[in-house]
């Protein structure tokens, strides 16, 4: 009565065997899974030495030009600015 052990020996050896074959013969190619979490390419570059807040993303608030400064002859072309009592009256105009 054979043993378990020898039942398992000769189906082993089958698949080694089967394995050289594979590899004397055409090549066997896998799907691999994209890196990307995102559509977004940026996702896939790593952090860039120096760049500071342009090396991480949540940071891009920030890069913005600043408050506008209007000229001097902008302000000085303005008209003066409204008391309350115009800017209610105003109000009563527009909401009859």
């Amino acid at each position: 009565m054979p043993s378990f052990l020898d039942k398992l020996k000769p189906s082993s050896h089958k698949h080694q065997n089967q394995g050289e074959q594979q590899q004397q013969g055409e090549p066997t190619y896998s799907i691999q899974p994209h890196p990307a979490k995102t559509n977004d390419p940026r996702d896939l570059e790593p952090p860039q030495l120096g760049a500071g807040l342009n090396s991480n993303p949540e940071q891009e608030a920030f890069h913005t030009p600043g408050p506008y400064i209007p000229s001097d002859e902008l302000r000085n072309s303005l008209p003066p600015p409204k008391s309350r009592d115009e800017l209610k009256a105003r109000s009563a105009d527009l909401n009859k």
